[in-house]
């Protein structure tokens, strides 16, 4: 198994900043990309930034310019700074990853954090 153990979030007013911190553990196994997701109350899970082994990164078009995945491969630890925040913010947001053990590639989640954005 691989677990994901996020970090970080809370309560921001608008124009805030916050961090969220992601580390995975487990044996014998090699992610292949990690990312943040968010799931909003009434509104499906949706993707918000992801990047690769090789560093390519990809945003959800609302976070552009605002938020930034960053990842330290070695460590298999992932990070979202996320700046500028707006009350369309406020989700629970899960890190994930997808990880190769043996021969399976498989998803892997964090079991989510809550942002809130609001003055």
């Amino acid at each position: 198994q691989v677990q994901l153990v996020e970090s970080g979030g809370g309560l921001v007013q608008p124009g805030g900043s916050l961090r969220l911190a992601c580390a995975a553990s487990g044996t014998m196994f090699s992610i292949n990309h990690m990312g943040w997701y968010r799931q909003a109350p009434g509104k499906e899970r949706e993707l918000v930034a992801r990047i690769t082994s090789d560093g390519s990164t990809n945003y959800l078009d609302s976070v552009k310019g605002r938020f930034t995945i960053s990842r330290d491969t070695p460590k298999n630890t992932v990070s979202l700074q996320m700046n500028s925040l707006k009350p369309e913010d406020t989700a629970v947001y899960y890190c994930h990853a997808l990880a190769l053990r043996g021969s399976r590639l498989d998803n892997y989640w964090g079991q989510g954090t809550q942002v809130t954005v609001s003055s």
